[in-house]
């Protein structure tokens, strides 16, 4: 089992000190530079200056996407499942004659 990696995240003008597993690492850093991104287009596009609710945007913002990608995979598999029973269909069909 690795080490334990102390690193620190600059989040919104604010630095968090964490104790992460390694392979964690770049997931994180991945996700801050991408809140960061986010929290300056909401700054430029909005003109929000209080850091809570730009924040509080990010969160809706991510948790949007998260249930977004939810929804399509139940749509997906639906579609699969519709097509794979229509082709075993066809196939005992094909089968039986």
């Amino acid at each position: 089992m690795p080490e334990p990696l102390k690193i620190k995240l600059s989040v919104a003008n604010r630095v968090y000190p964490l104790t992460i597993d390694p392979s964690q690492e770049e997931g994180l850093r991945i996700a801050a530079k991408k809140i960061e991104t986010m929290i300056s287009q909401f700054e430029q596009n909005y003109s929000v200056r209080d850091k809570q609710d730009v924040l509080a945007m990010c969160a809706l913002q991510f948790a949007a996407q998260v249930e977004q990608k939810t929804i399509d995979k139940a749509y997906v598999n639906e579609e699969v499942e519709t097509k794979l029973v229509a082709l075993n269909d066809l196939l005992q069909e094909h089968l039986s004659s």
